[in-house]
């Protein structure tokens, strides 16, 4: 029998690279996507192997050759993790038309693209479950993210639409919303001394509660935003 595989959005560092090692230490074959080959060869790497596919989720083409490739490797599909992110800190009165564009681009419809384009082979497979990378600042944004925090709102929503849809089918969609992780994203964002690495959450904590929803231990939680904050000590 062959083993289960994942493909992960936005995988070459921060979350996406700790979700791959998860994978991994739980036997699955991983399919890597980012748009910076050097990130992924590194990513893969780490996690010693998967398939790498260079490209940018806001391309809707690219989730389908995502999806391609991933079925002449391995043959079937068992979990997504869209994870890929674009955050700039804009105000709306330094937000530009561009940037809006690809805010909800890369957030939002890079989303949509590959859960449409993972839909059919999980239905036809028996099931699956997708993990929608979502944020805190979906209900609280910092200051200059409220673009970026709208694009998550609506990933939040469209979590518990997918996951009505895909019940008939046994398809399980998850959406997680962390505050602040201690990413390369995060820091572009907010400096150390802004927000010390003590307040953050390290990604592997998000992981692991990313294959938790994925491998039915949190089964329970389809269709739910999840929130996760750093735990006090």
């Amino acid at each position: 029998m062959s083993k289960p595989v994942a493909i992960i959005t936005g995988a070459g560092k921060g979350i996406g690279r700790a979700v791959a090692l998860e994978f991994t230490s739980r036997g699955y074959d991983i399919v890597l996507t980012a748009r910076t080959e050097v990130d992924l060869k590194v990513t893969a790497d780490v996690i010693g192997g998967g398939l790498t596919v260079v490209g940018d989720v806001a391309d809707p083409k690219h989730a389908e050759k995502v999806v391609e490739d991933t079925m002449r490797q391995f043959g079937r599909i068992d979990a997504l993790v869209n994870n890929a992110g674009y955050a700039p800190s804009r105000t709306i009165e330094e937000l530009t038309i561009d940037e809006w564009r690809q805010i909800i681009d890369v957030n939002l419809s890079g989303t949509v693209y590959f859960c449409k384009a993972v839909w059919p082979i999980m239905k036809k497979g028996g099931g699956g479950a997708i993990v929608n990378m979502s944020s805190a600042a979906s209900r609280d944004p910092f200051p200059g993210l409220g673009a970026y925090g709208a694009a998550k709102a609506a990933i939040n929503l469209l979590g518990l639409a997918l996951a009505r849809e895909g019940e008939p089918a046994s398809i399980r969609v998850h959406t997680i919303a962390p505050a602040a992780v201690e990413t390369g994203m995060f820091r572009s964002l907010v400096s150390k001394e802004q927000f010390p690495t003590d307040k953050t959450m390290d990604p592997a904590e998000i992981a692991r509660l990313v294959v938790q929803c994925v491998s039915g231990e949190l089964a329970y939680t389809n269709g739910e935003v999840i929130h996760v904050h750093k735990r006090l000590k």
